[in-house]
């Protein structure tokens, strides 16, 4: 805990790393499903106000990494169990391979640069299974799936896609290093079907990227 403490010290966005902290405690199961976030006792073991932490646990809250209950205050979420991971890829299944459909047959220049470059942001691969080694590859994935969502034109997707936080909750009910490679490689395959205007295969790179997806999580 003493370099988590010392790595928020001088900070310019002390939520921010809070948050951050709290989170990679929730995900590498230092608070384990179901155990106490108390802001008292983080408070003291990151040397930092209340203000902060509370703050963190209400962001947490809306991802579905925390939940508070009244006279126990917060804790942190079960993990998924299978019939909610089939289900999350069941909805997944239905809505990205169309999403990824659409955005070949009209995405512009500009949206092919960005889902481009976010590929090429991924510079190296997790090496061992902890939050603090796998977190880029959560967000990128994240942002990779949310761009072909905006791509799609369609609002009301975009915006259930980004509520789902579905990518966070599925790194931490299981991943294992040798994902990382698996994951970019179909990554690539979905942006040159896009990148083709070829709709029918975006749909199927998208399909099969989520059913090896689904395997992975299971």
């Amino acid at each position: 805990m003493s370099g988590v403490v010392a790595s928020l010290r001088g900070r310019p966005s002390l939520t921010d790393d809070v948050y951050e902290a709290i989170k990679a405690m929730i995900m590498n199961d230092v608070v384990p499903p179901g155990g106490r976030l108390g802001i008292d006792q983080l408070s003291r073991e990151l040397e930092v106000s209340s203000t902060p932490v509370r703050e963190s646990l209400v962001r947490l809250e809306s991802e579905g990494l925390a939940r508070r209950e009244a006279l126990r205050g917060y804790t942190a979420t079960a993990l998924l169990d299978r019939a909610q991971v089939d289900e999350l890829f069941e909805f997944r299944g239905v809505i990205e391979p169309w999403a990824a459909a659409r955005a070949a047959q009209r995405h512009s220049e500009s949206d092919l640069a960005r889902l481009s470059a976010e590929v090429d942001s991924v510079m190296s691969l997790p090496s061992d299974d902890s939050y603090e080694s796998y977190r880029s590859l959560v967000a990128h994935d994240e942002r990779f799936h949310a761009q072909i969502a905006a791509m799609s034109g369609n609002e009301q997707l975009r915006a259930a896609f980004e509520r789902m936080h579905c990518h966070l909750h599925l790194f931490r009910s299981r991943y294992r290093a040798a994902q990382g490679g698996a994951t970019l490689a179909e990554h690539r395959a979905i942006l040159r079907s896009i990148a083709e205007g070829k709709p029918a295969a975006a749909r199927a790179s998208m399909a099969t990227h989520l059913q090896q997806a689904h395997q992975r999580a299971t």
